[in-house]
């Protein structure tokens, strides 16, 4: 579903990604593991398209995203919550959801899919008229969760969705992941929080300084020795 081969990635004459090799098949949940300035964002910069690649190639369903374009991506089945929600605070929940819904080109009715994520996510159902910039950190966290899902993406690709969350809003958030998981998402999940990362991950790998440090099952990265000197 998602494949990275040998990306290598620049800003300006600092070299960002080494030969970044990585894959997620369909129905798998994979996390992307690593520390600050790893490379991690970078890393979904280059699969949203948002950062030209030195070398190496995306490919999304087999297609190269070069030839996609980012515009592309969510009508071809690619949902994506960046760091930051980066929602549009001016705007209602309701009217950040139909931006989702529309760019992803679905062809079923609005309305059966908000429902749908209201059921996911009550906090949703409860703010829909609310505008989105009023919101708290955690429930603006759902609404740009719920926009990524609101098309029924063939792929979710997640930068940080913890960050700036408390434990216990890290705990719904996961429980959230969990049950997409068990509809059979296929799921790239960027995170720094290890632990909560591998506990819903079938596979992950360790990024640090630009290049995969390690990779395996999520049993396997829990006792890895660098894994755990730097998270555990």
């Amino acid at each position: 579903m998602l494949e990275l081969t040998s990306v290598c990635t620049s800003y300006g004459l600092t070299r960002m990604l080494r030969d970044v090799s990585l894959n997620v098949a369909k129905g798998e949940v994979v996390c992307l593991l690593g520390p600050n300035g790893a490379g991690k964002s970078t890393t979904f910069n280059a699969i949203c398209g948002l950062r030209p690649l030195d070398s190496g190639s995306v490919r999304i369903a087999g297609r190269d995203i070069a030839t996609v374009g980012t515009e592309g991506l969510a009508a071809l089945g690619v949902g994506f919550v960046p760091e930051g929600r980066r929602l549009f605070s001016s705007l209602t929940v309701r009217e950040n959801l139909k931006l989702g819904f529309d760019a992803s080109g679905s062809k079923a009715r609005f309305e059966d899919r908000l429902e749908a994520m209201a059921e996911l996510f009550p906090r949703v159902r409860e703010r829909l008229n609310q505008g989105a910039g009023t919101m708290s950190g955690g429930e603006q966290a759902m609404v740009a969760l719920a926009r990524a899902l609101i098309g029924e993406p063939v792929l979710l690709v997640m930068d940080e969705p913890s960050l700036g969350l408390s434990p216990k809003l890290i705990d719904e958030y996961f429980a959230i992941v969990s049950a997409i998981r068990a509809g059979g998402a296929t799921l790239l999940l960027i995170e720094q929080n290890a632990e909560a990362a591998l506990a819903v991950a079938d596979r992950g790998y360790l990024l640090v300084r630009g290049q995969i440090a390690a990779s395996g099952t999520s049993a396997a990265l829990l006792q890895d020795d660098t894994v755990r000197h730097l998270y555990l």
